[in-house]
């Protein structure tokens, strides 16, 4: 147990009724989860607003409330705070409760519209061969040194978050590298957590669905660099126009990383291949196993934030070059029959743009490069049509189909896709509603040499439709077919 006032300590307070001295035995956010005893937080979420919630969770035997509006009618022994941001106050309150674990480990933040799981994923696994405990807490999955554990979403809510990071604790962890999305920083998800470090990839198109404006997004990523403190670090992607904005008002130490321009930490690419990259880092040479232009950003921002760790230089090169692709990202396979079946996550109209132009800049152009893309329902609906534009223009087949529709019909996000073939690239699309039926279709077209590129879901073993997840996943099916046709 321990008192309401010590949980509350540097939460902002405009009024409180009943006694802060009570003992708590847990916080939660969701009313259907509280117990005797639990502290409620009513948060307004973007689906429900927990203020309703207030009644069921004293039924269910809270003890205390914390929320932006006070009730009306306040219940005799239940103490009530209220706050102006119950987001905020949650992400102070639990990291309060779970003893500030990130103070007592070396917590690095990576944000940016694509990268961040595999920068995130990349440095655990550096970091993990350098001999450390390490934590991740990513996409696809939160990793306690050598335990796994289901990730639900990019950045977990502040309960989730801090009470993995106090497993790290326990466990003897020294390092923690974590993504950081703009959802997460809107929600004020990462306040109360200490920062040695963030990391910015990169600013496109996405998630307009939430953030009204690419100017908003923009500043709620801005926010994370703003927030770090004078020791920690930021490193940005200074190719990237957004990279010196994010730096603009930071109290940290700042550092740049480029492949085209002046930067702190550069790179070259000498050699490009399916079999991996040879880059040039700071006049030192390794070779990855990564492949393509968005990894030897990737490379790059991982090799920097190794070095302002305290990782030896000749050190972080060799480590560099025994590091393997994380899962869905530019995972590929390739047949008896000389097929290239390659499934990446890509789901932005400029994560589907860069892998296009990666593998175009590796093939010989003699053979096929068919893509099969479709887009998430109940998401963005402005980039459906610059992905359909992008896939057509820069493969010579390609196949729309159906990605996690949601809520929404597949069929009428395929016609938004559609919408944005150009005339003279009509001939070169094809649309299959099914993804499996697109998949084998994909596998049947192609020809010894061909590539199938499968983008937009990449680590993900499910499809998510009309509120239920059917198993799914790109890579072992395309594996099968494969498999199939070569017998």
């Amino acid at each position: 147990m321990i008192a309401l006032k010590d949980i509350l300590y540097k939460v902002t307070i405009n009024a409180v009724a009943g006694a802060t001295g009570v003992n708590i035995t847990a916080i939660d956010f969701d009313s259907r989860n509280i117990k005797s005893g639990y502290v409620f937080v009513a948060v307004k979420g973007s689906v429900s607003d927990g203020h309703k919630f207030i009644d069921t969770a004293i039924s269910q035997g809270a003890v205390a409330i914390v929320c932006e509006v006070m009730p009306e009618k306040l219940i005799d022994g239940v103490t009530y705070v209220e706050v102006d941001n119950a987001n905020k106050a949650l992400a102070i309150m639990a990291s309060n409760y779970y003893e500030n674990p990130s103070a007592n480990l070396r917590l690095v933040g990576v944000t940016g519209t694509n990268g961040k799981t595999t920068v995130a994923s990349l440095l655990y696994q550096l970091f993990k061969k350098a001999g450390y405990k390490v934590g991740l807490l990513s996409t696809v999955k939160i990793m306690v040194d050598n335990d796994e554990y289901k990730a639900t979403h990019t950045t977990p809510d502040s309960l989730t978050i801090n009470k993995y990071l106090q497993l790290m604790n326990n466990e003897g962890v020294e390092f923690c590298f974590m993504e950081v999305s703009s959802h997460g920083i809107h929600q004020s998800r990462t306040e109360g957590l200490h920062f040695e470090g963030g990391i910015f990839t990169n600013l496109t198109h996405d998630h307009l669905d939430y953030h009204n404006t690419f100017a908003e997004y923009r500043d709620v990523k801005k926010m994370f660099f703003d927030t770090l403190p004078e020791k920690a670090f930021a490193l940005v992607n200074t190719d990237d126009k957004n990279g010196l904005v994010m730096l603009q008002n930071t109290k940290a130490r700042k550092y740049t990383y480029a492949l085209k321009g002046y930067a702190d930490y550069k790179a070259q690419i000498l050699e490009n291949q399916f079999s991996g990259l040879l880059l040039k880092i700071n006049d030192a040479e390794v070779w990855t196993r990564l492949i393509g232009n968005f990894n030897a950003y990737n490379i790059l921002a991982i090799y920097g934030t190794a070095e302002l760790l305290g990782l030896e230089k000749v050190e972080i090169l060799r480590l560099i070059s025994e590091l393997e692709s994380v899962s869905g990202r530019f995972q590929y396979v390739i047949s008896t029959e000389k097929i290239t079946a390659i499934v990446d996550y890509a789901h932005t109209p400029d994560a589907l743009k860069n892998v296009l132009e990666t593998i175009n800049s590796i093939r010989t152009k003699n053979e096929e490069l068919i893509t099969v893309v479709g887009c998430g329902g109940d998401r963005d609906k402005t980039k459906r049509p610059k992905m359909g534009h992008i896939a057509t223009a820069l493969s010579t087949k390609v196949i729309f189909t159906s990605d996690n529709p949601r809520s929404e019909e597949p069929e009428a996000i395929l016609k938004e896709i559609e919408k944005g073939v150009e005339p003279q690239n009509y001939k070169k699309a094809l649309t299959i509603t099914e993804r499996l039926q697109a998949i084998k279709t994909a596998c049947q077209m192609a020809q010894p040499n061909d590539i199938i590129l499968i983008a937009g879901k990449g680590h993900e073993t499910y499809q998510e439709i009309k509120g239920r997840r059917f198993d799914f996943d790109d890579f072992k099916i395309v594996q099968e077919y494969l498999k199939e046709l070569s017998k």
